[in-house]
């Protein structure tokens, strides 16, 4: 069963590691929750490693470029893994052929820069969809207005094409600020509906716990612990890894389970989560 914790505090000396997501648990796309910054920091001063662990589908730098903006201070993290790194790697690798249709907007425009590790891989060539041997996504084209059926008729070719997808970040929506946007993951989702084949590598899928791990250098037995609002995407994605988590019922899912934003009303959170079938270890209202 569920146990509803008022702060990370609580448990933070049963485990070695955070796995954390950032958007909705560290900061709303606009601007960092302080009481989530301080409970990081205490993990770490405590001796505890953190890993920002999301599904943007951009490189690690380039979200940590962000954080000045955001106000996430250094001190609060120890590596960040994206969705973006997993999948990039998966590209470079030749997963969706070298000439691929982009269905992003131009701010992921560094997802198809060559890694270090792949610096002497052929380029990929970013083309129309009827030159194209597969599909990226990286989110809608206007995250402010698209939604998945706007693609439609472009998906149908794809799929009649038999083109694989590439989703570089498995989030159907996020939430910026108080509006809900789409996410790669919709469009993904939406393709394999019309029968369609996607590729995913961010959470809930193995390959960005991987490379967490590998990037964290974790000895055998370490105690993970994953924080994260997305009960598809980070409280699935810990269940498929054998780890606890902490379930943030203030994010994604936080007007489904009572007016408090800050507490979980109890009934209402084991009557959700009986719905959704997926028992997560803890939950918190908002990190801190």
């Amino acid at each position: 069963m569920t146990r509803i914790l008022q702060s990370l505090s609580e448990i933070a000396n049963d485990y070695d590691v955070l796995f954390c997501d950032l958007w909705g648990c560290v900061h709303n796309g606009i601007r960092a929750y302080p009481e989530a910054i301080a409970a990081l920091q205490a993990f770490r001063q405590g001796g505890g490693k953190v890993c920002l662990l999301t599904n943007a589908p951009r490189p690690a730098a380039q979200v940590e470029a962000s954080f000045d903006r955001l106000g996430i201070p250094r001190d609060a993290w120890d590596v960040i893994v994206t969705s973006g790194d997993a999948a990039q790697d998966a590209l470079f690798a030749g997963a969706v052929g070298r000439r691929v249709w982009h269905i992003g907007p131009a701010k992921d425009d560094a997802f198809f820069d060559a890694p270090a590790a792949w610096a002497d891989a052929p380029a990929i060539a970013r083309v129309p969809l009827d030159e194209s041997e597969g599909i990226v996504c990286t989110g809608p084209f206007d995250e402010t207005t698209d939604t998945p059926e706007d693609y439609r008729g472009q998906l149908m070719l794809a799929r009649q094409r038999g083109l694989k997808l590439l989703c570089a970040n498995p989030d159907i929506v996020v939430d910026l600020g108080d509006r809900r946007i789409y996410c790669a993951g919709a469009i993904a989702e939406f393709y394999q509906h019309l029968g369609g084949e996607s590729l995913y590598f961010g959470k809930p899928h193995p390959p960005i716990y991987d490379l967490a791990r590998r990037l964290l250098n974790l000895r055998e037995g370490a105690r993970i612990l994953v924080i994260g609002d997305g009960i598809r995407t980070d409280i699935a994605g810990a269940v498929g890894e054998g780890l606890d988590a902490v379930f943030i019922t203030g994010g994604l899912a936080a007007e489904e389970l009572g007016a408090d934003v800050e507490n979980p009303d109890p009934a209402l959170l084991r009557d959700w989560l009986a719905a959704v079938q997926l028992d997560p270890t803890f939950a918190m209202g908002r990190l801190r």
